[in-house]
């Protein structure tokens, strides 16, 4: 298999975890040092470039993501930047025939989206979105299960990511907190992550009736400083949702879930059985199977632990945490393109996701349900 020269775009604290985890594939899968490697690093600044160039053990690096485009020996960019600069990077990356893997959300809004989507399409390259929850083997496994018409008829869901992040209003402001630079508050940041997985579990949504709102409206405009600057996403997003399968649900999305470290859950219930996950149990999936005896039926634990298919390291039965979910995703990008087969998390996927995110936004701003955009 031929080498893989990833140009690294951003390096804050998510393009730390992207180069930790194409550090740890070959360790992963027994494959060659050199089969995944950063060959360059760009950041905004020469030298921020240079120190992460330093961490990262490659030789290049640039103030211009467009010198890592440049490159001949790049077959594939990784956008680690905040989100209004996705779509700019996506369609240079496509104009120069590179491979893409970007970090959520996909983009601004769904009009960008559509054109990054498009791009990639009409380039040929592989396009791949981080959504690297679904790497989780025990989501794997209930997708199988949920595939396999486990649960049935799905008659529920309700899902949730909450974070205890903003809750302290001397917090301040940052790029997560500003519409220009964001596109959105709580909804884009944690929803795409619990909509993605609600969406690969069960399939295309087909509207929504949401409320958005921002309980901190005011924050300083740097740590320390008296003045303060208004905050113009939201904090909390609740959405009912409907399916396109007509299955009712529910997703709650929270920067100011006090207590919450990264607490993300979901649960199906249909008419053959339910399915559960729990972050905080990442190695196991709780299954309710009404074909059972009566007598003896309930919610039991389905060990998955760290099951990836072809792991050489570690073994099978250490639970699998955050990095590696990471890694997995990344690793499936690379898998497409060695074996030129179609990624998953699409550009495709991704554009799903920011049309329910437009939904909610719609909904949230004139009341009712809207429908999210085929």
């Amino acid at each position: 298999m031929p080498s893989i020269k990833i140009g690294l775009i951003g390096y804050g604290g998510i393009g730390r975890v992207h180069a930790a985890a194409y550090r740890a594939i070959p360790f992963h899968y027994g494959l060659p040092a050199d089969s995944v490697q950063i060959a360059a690093v760009a950041t905004t600044r020469e030298a921020t470039a240079r120190a992460a160039a330093d961490e990262i053990g490659c030789d290049h690096y640039s103030a211009d993501y467009r010198e890592l485009l440049a490159r001949a020996d790049i077959n594939a960019i990784d956008i680690c930047t905040p989100n209004n600069s996705h779509h700019e990077i996506a369609l240079a990356a496509a104009a120069k025939g590179k491979h893409i893997y970007c970090e959520k959300p996909l983009a601004m809004d769904e009009s960008e989206a559509i054109e990054m989507t498009e791009a990639a399409q009409a380039a040929g390259v592989k396009a791949q979105l981080t959504f690297n929850f679904r790497f989780f083997p025990a989501l794997e496994r209930a997708r199988q299960l949920m595939a396999e018409g486990f649960c049935g008829r799905v008659f529920s869901f309700r899902g949730r990511y909450h974070r205890s992040s903003y809750i302290s209003a001397d917090k301040a402001m940052s790029w997560r907190l500003q519409r220009e630079v964001t596109g959105g508050g709580a909804l884009f940041d944690l929803g795409s992550h619990i909509l993605d997985l609600l969406y690969f579990l069960l399939g295309d949504f087909a509207a929504v009736n949401a409320t958005l709102d921002t309980l901190i409206k005011q924050r300083p405009i740097a740590p320390g400083h008296s003045e303060t600057a208004a905050v113009e996403v939201d904090d909390i997003a609740l959405l009912q949702a409907r399916l396109v399968d007509g299955a009712l649900g529910t997703v709650e999305i929270s920067r100011m879930g006090t207590g919450a470290t990264n607490d993300v859950a979901l649960e199906i219930f249909g008419d053959k059985g339910a399915i559960r996950f729990d972050l905080a149990e990442p190695a196991w999936l709780q299954v309710y199977d009404t074909r059972e005896d009566s007598h003896t039926r309930g919610f039991r634990k389905i060990e998955t632990v760290g099951r990836y298919a072809g792991q050489r390291a570690p073994d099978w039965s250490m639970p699998p945490g955050f990095m590696r979910a990471h890694a997995e995703c990344q690793y499936q990008f690379i898998r497409a393109i060695w074996d030129d087969t179609r990624p998953a998390p699409s550009f495709a996927d991704g554009l799903h996701i920011q049309r329910i995110m437009a939904a909610a936004e719609s909904s949230s701003a004139r009341g009712g349900w809207v429908e999210v955009a085929s």
